[in-house]
């Protein structure tokens, strides 16, 4: 798995990006561009129109994630709305899909994140663990990178991140044991004048402590539809996302599990029925780890090998009609601040590593 180690202005962690992980964007970008013809009639000319509305008000909400996407295209030799376009991905796939398709394919059958993932504060408190399987088509594992970002001088913590090369924020920890998973959920409509989910995962990995990073997403809000969960070494609170609000989901019995539809109160915006293993998946994770007295580690990674409901199941595989596969699993320590990441299905997996501070 590729390795980018950037370091210093936002302008030079993107150029550092941009030139290690080209090959990698520019497939980023193909992948996408295939994708939202299928989900949203959009060729690749209309995706960078709706990037460009993202311009204005991301000048205020966050001008320093938009010159690293300057310096990522800069470094990759391409244009900047072709990389500010992988940045908003989420709101284009998840807000803007058509119920056909250019393919006139029916929702259902337009292919959509899979992920399960799991936060768990043990009961005497001693070890806060984050989880997840990262569930997307087969032919995206090639453009997923590690990604190590250090801005020295400006008080930010330290970032380790497993990413799709190209996106700025995703799934990983700090150097402060913040830490953030991500749940695809399909709500139409989007909010443009609000932080892109992946401008929010960013803004978690860039705080320094749970508390911060949801009062630093709850107050402009965001874009489009997702889960966020966030953890510390003190416990978890999950966000549910949509273009409307942002709304917490609070640890029982430590725990916060989630899967891929909204499960508070929801009826302000339009969730058309989709994955609908989705129920499944979270019954099932909250199912074996109220079993578990005493997780660790290794045990919470057994969890995430579960075939119950195979192949739409927790450890997901692309056949027979399930359209995704897990790409990757990573199971944090947040208070020893280091990460266990799985590449390939956790029972047939091809490489491991760690994330550590």
């Amino acid at each position: 798995m590729l390795e980018v180690r950037c370091s210093g202005t936002p302008r030079e962690i993107g150029e550092t990006h941009g030139r290690l992980a080209k090959e990698q964007i520019r497939g980023s970008i193909a992948f996408y561009a295939a994708l939202f013809q299928k989900t949203c009639a959009l060729d690749w000319p209309d995706v960078l129109q709706e990037a460009q509305r993202y311009v204005a008000p991301l000048e205020t909400l966050a001008p320093r994630y938009l010159d690293e996407i300057r310096g990522i295209a800069s470094g990759a030799g391409l244009g900047f709305l072709d990389v500010l376009a992988l940045n908003v991905r989420t709101e284009i796939n998840f807000g803007l899909f058509t119920d056909g398709g250019a393919a006139g394919k029916k929702v259902d059958d337009i292919p959509s994140d899979g992920c399960t993932s799991l936060a768990w504060l043990t009961g005497d408190k001693t070890k806060s663990w984050l989880a997840q399987n990262w569930d997307w088509m087969i032919e995206q594992g090639h453009n997923l990178i590690i990604c190590y970002i250090s801005q020295p001088g400006t008080g930010t913590p330290d970032i380790a991140m497993v990413t799709e090369a190209g996106i700025i924020g995703k799934i990983g920890l700090n150097s402060q044991g913040v830490g953030c998973c991500l749940n695809a959920i399909r709500c139409r409509g989007v909010d443009r004048s609000k932080l892109p989910i992946h401008f929010a995962l960013r803004t978690v990995l860039e705080s320094n402590s749970r508390d911060e990073a949801v009062a630093r997403i709850k107050g402009p809000g965001v874009a489009g539809s997702g889960h966020i969960l966030i953890a510390d070494a003190t416990g978890s609170v999950g966000l549910e996302c949509t273009s409307k609000w942002v709304k917490e989901l609070p640890m029982q019995d430590g725990r916060v599990c989630h899967t891929n539809h909204l499960v508070l109160e929801h009826g302000d915006v339009e969730e058309p029925p989709w994955l609908a293993d989705s129920p499944l998946r979270l019954a099932r994770i909250q199912g074996t780890t109220s079993t578990l007295a005493q997780p660790t580690s290794d045990t919470i990674f057994d969890l995430f090998k579960d075939t119950e409901g195979y192949p739409s199941s927790i450890n997901r595989r692309q056949i027979d009609g399930t359209l995704t596969q897990t790409l990757f699993n990573i199971v944090m320590d947040l208070g020893d601040r280091n990460a266990q990441v799985t590449f390939g299905r956790p029972t047939e997996f091809t490489e491991q590593t760690t994330l550590a501070f």
